[in-house]
């Protein structure tokens, strides 16, 4: 039994393809910030459900609820919504610390680092208008 000659040249490495698109510089900060948020909020929900809890304030189920989802979304989503999410995780983490929600606030400072320098860094990235007039 034989088998038919097939071309060299067909294999899947050497097919045109496009160069891969590089990540936006923004994008290991919101990544970093979003891994944070996750790991402060899993300390939170522990510190509400555990054996001496915290206090159930607004504070403490702001940064219970909120962070991960928010930066999630500055992670992950288009670039104008990404915008607005990282605004409204920085103010959401500050209200939440500045809320006195003691030592679990601590955990949520990193976080709001990374997501403050993601979000100037995404207002950095928008694209700037192109053409020749100047609009008035």
């Amino acid at each position: 039994m034989t088998t038919p000659d097939l071309p060299a040249d067909t294999s899947p490495a050497t097919a045109a393809s496009p160069p891969p698109v590089p990540a936006p510089p923004s994008w290991a900060w919101r990544r970093s910030a979003l891994i944070l948020a996750g790991a402060a909020q899993l300390i939170t929900i522990s510190a509400l459900n555990g054996a001496d809890p915290i206090a159930v304030t607004w504070s403490s189920l702001l940064l219970a609820i909120a962070p991960a989802l928010l930066a999630a979304a500055a992670a992950f989503a288009p670039a104008p919504v990404s915008r607005l999410a990282a605004a409204a995780g920085v103010l959401a983490l500050i209200a939440a610390i500045a809320g006195g929600t003691g030592s679990v606030g601590v955990f949520f400072v990193p976080a709001l680092a990374a997501l403050a320098v993601s979000g100037v860094k995404l207002w950095r990235e928008q694209p700037r208008p192109r053409g020749g007039r100047n609009h008035r």
